[in-house]
């Protein structure tokens, strides 16, 4: 009698002709296309912002405040073009931008990934666990659901106080329990197939069943919330920043950007907060496009 095999028995093959086929179908929608060679655009610019910035207008020994307030295409008096012109303190723009892209990605793609490993750790544990370990997760699962995100946020920070970082963590805080969810569903799903059977059949450690059978196969649905939670967390990052209590003054944010020239804005000094509100628009967007098309390309029923 053959001895069960773990690997047989509903594990989808993920084999190089998978992986081929779910590009295709990814790069079938012009709209995700758009979106990820967008988005590529975008990292490359923050990725390289140090480099490709007119000046850093964060350092205070190149900054210059008569230099304040100028329109886009402003030329300084040491031959300095500012093609989307200057805020209050005479920094470019544009350079703004690109640095303050850095922070929103850095934000983003931290705080979702570090929430994806907390929360799907935690519904793998309350799916295989037990009845006792998945009531303790799950009670904190609904507790930590039943804030609004941006009020959880706020209250996190109302503790930890202003900065980036703090930002990051209280994101974490306030992220994890979607994932955890989502997980714990997908694998109470999975823990009756053959292949978990099989696993159990071998005597295989609980660990390894858990990290090794049941996490490849719970991994879609992760990767459309973390792609979505990315641009989600850019855009509170932004909201947070814009309200004071985010990044502060010194640090790029595109948050603060708009901040700084909101004040302004009916003065006629549009430049310094439309030009950071385009490029926040246009990353989210960009991150959402490619979200909606990794949902549709992960969809079981589309996988089959």
């Amino acid at each position: 009698m053959a001895e069960p095999n773990a690997q047989d028995g509903g594990v989808p093959d993920a084999g190089p002709g998978r992986l081929a086929k779910g590009i295709s179908d990814f790069f079938r929608s012009p709209a995700a296309a758009i979106g990820f060679v967008t988005l590529i655009v975008i990292c490359c610019l923050a990725l390289f912002a140090p480099w490709i910035s007119p000046q850093n207008p964060y350092d205070l020994m190149q900054l210059d405040i008569m230099d304040g307030r100028l329109p886009p295409g402003s030329e300084s008096m040491t031959g300095l073009v500012y093609h989307l012109g200057t805020d209050s303190q005479g920094r470019d723009i544009l350079s703004g931008i690109l640095y303050g892209l850095r922070t929103s990605l850095i934000v983003g793609v931290l705080s979702a990934f570090a929430a994806a490993i907390i929360g799907t750790t935690a519904g793998l544990f309350a799916a295989y666990m037990g009845k006792r370990t998945e009531t303790v997760i799950m009670r904190l699962v609904d507790l930590q659901l039943s804030f609004p995100t941006i009020l959880m946020a706020l209250m996190m920070l109302a503790i930890l106080g202003k900065g980036v970082t703090n930002v990051v963590i209280a994101l974490i805080i306030a992220e994890w329990a979607t994932y955890a969810r989502t997980v714990r569903g997908t694998a109470l799903v999975e823990r009756e197939k053959e292949y978990i059977e099989a696993a159990r059949m071998l005597r295989l450690p609980g660990w390894r069943i858990l990290f090794k059978h049941l996490l490849p196969n719970c991994l879609a649905p992760v990767i459309v919330i973390a792609t979505m939670q990315v641009a989600r967390a850019i855009g509170l990052e932004a909201t947070l920043s814009f309200l004071g209590l985010g990044a502060s003054v010194t640090e790029p944010s595109l948050g603060m950007l708009i901040s700084t020239g909101y004040q302004y804005l009916l003065t006629g000094l549009y430049w310094i907060s439309f030009f950071p509100g385009i490029a926040l628009l246009v990353t989210i967007v960009a991150i959402n496009l490619v979200g909606d098309r990794l949902r549709d390309v992960l969809n079981p029923r589309n996988m089959s």
